[in-house]
């Protein structure tokens, strides 16, 4: 940030702030339902933090992720591109070694980096375990977290029971359970960059499996009871990770950043059906029904998006990385076109709502599937190829349950968003 100095009539000097760009402080959850928190409507789980910055922000009512499990959305949300551009459609898992995020793709960390901005990432990266496929060769600054798709909370090991923690490239060492330390990281960067550009990600592993307790420390799981479920350990490392976001709101306060500072809340993907609550969505991660892509997303930026206000633009993971970058005046590559569009004009009333047209595929655990989503309508093909995929159309102004099948009442509907699908599928092969 630089400074300079006015003389007034007494000699002193005034140091103003000249720093206009914001900063970016985006923070991600895992495997969340999408009424888990207060501001969607969870009546077990408390989340002050969450409700006071959805009361000084904007909260997203249809935002979607760009697929249903961890590394193809992550992958969307870092390069802005559907996870089949960026080259990421499955999970990465430590027997595939030589599959992560691509040297040649250029994260939104590397272009905020390239237009002075401090990077760091604390928390869950899956997107490559190899250094070429990691976060410092990424655009990162500064990595503190795992590469797993998550860790147990207290010991840091991985459900194979190996050390999972990295400081940077190098395994290390720290007490403590995982969310307050990646809250401390947090704020300590937040303190330390107090007076330049910074985008911080904090990446959250709450609250993916194991479910833990903050208050023991002597649960430390096994591969045997890494997947033991109950809902209070669910919702105790939710609120956790809130406390910590509310440290993460008072660090900017402390150092008034608060007003020249987006924050961005979300979930990676939907929760897991058997312990999350997704209603009234169906069904849940891994899947393409609504449960599985629609999450909770809140965004904060005093003076530019209103307080208070809520939204139904339908907006997507990659939309989020065009509107950071063009909230920060960053610009991509001449090569690099987007997938998403700067939303901020729509949450602030600038510009109309637009009609938004999102694709999707996946094929997890032996289950393809394959969606789109185009105002009201949404077709999704579950289950394999046809003829012998269920093929399902859905008015999700009426029906955001997904329980009435209009495929046979719409054809015409149907057909055209199944051509909108085909010409998508050969354009993302290119």
């Amino acid at each position: 940030m630089q400074t300079v100095a006015l003389a007034t009539e007494e000699g002193s000097d005034i140091h103003m702030n000249q720093q206009s760009r914001p900063n970016i402080v985006l923070i991600l959850m895992d495997n969340l339902g999408s009424n888990d928190i207060g501001p969607y409507g969870a009546e077990d789980i408390r989340t002050p933090n969450l409700d006071r910055l959805a009361h000084e922000g904007v909260r997203l009512t249809q935002c979607y992720s760009n697929a249903p499990v961890c590394t193809p959305s992550r992958a969307a949300l870092w390069t802005g591109l559907y996870p089949a551009r960026a080259g990421l459609e499955s999970n990465v898992q430590r027997d595939e070694p030589e599959k992560g995020l691509s040297p040649s793709q250029i994260t939104i960390a590397q272009m905020l980096k390239d237009n002075g901005y401090a990077t760091a990432i604390f928390g869950k990266w899956h997107l490559g375990f190899k250094p070429e496929h990691g976060p410092n060769a990424h655009g990162f600054d500064q990595f503190f977290g795992f590469l797993d798709w998550t860790i147990d909370y207290h010991s840091h090991k991985n459900v194979g029971g190996y050390p999972a923690l990295y400081e940077n490239t190098e395994l290390v060492e720290q007490d403590g359970y995982f969310t307050d330390l990646v809250t401390d990281h947090a704020v300590s960067f937040i303190d330390q960059h107090a007076d330049e550009p910074f985008f911080t990600f904090v990446s959250y592993n709450a609250p993916l499996p194991p479910y833990q307790r903050p208050d023991r420390p002597d649960d430390v799981r096994t591969a045997q009871t890494w997947f033991d479920m109950d809902r209070q350990n669910y919702a105790s490392s939710i609120e956790r990770a809130d406390e910590g976001i509310g440290r993460i709101l008072a660090a900017l306060d402390a150092n008034s950043l608060s007003g020249n500072t987006v924050v961005i809340f979300a979930s990676d993907h939907g929760g897991d059906s058997e312990i999350s609550s997704n209603r009234p969505l169906f069904h849940g991660f891994g899947t393409l029904w609504e449960g599985g892509i629609r999450v909770p997303c809140i965004i904060r930026w005093p003076g530019h998006l209103p307080a208070g206000a809520d939204s139904s633009q339908p907006t997507i993971m990659t939309d989020l990385s065009a509107s950071i970058l063009s909230s920060t005046g960053t610009n991509p590559p001449e090569i690099r076109e987007l997938d998403g569009i700067n939303i901020f004009p729509m949450l602030n009333g600038t510009d109309p709502d637009a009609q938004r047209t999102f694709f999707w595929r996946i094929d997890f655990d032996g289950r393809q599937q394959a969606a789109v989503r185009q105002g009201k309508w949404k077709y999704m093909l579950d289950g394999g190829a046809l003829p012998r995929a269920a093929t399902l159309l859905f008015n999700l102004e009426e029906d955001v349950s997904e329980r009435q099948n209009l495929a046979h009442q719409y054809p015409e509907v149907l057909h055209d968003l199944q051509r909108g699908l085909a010409r998508w599928e050969d354009d993302i092969q290119r």
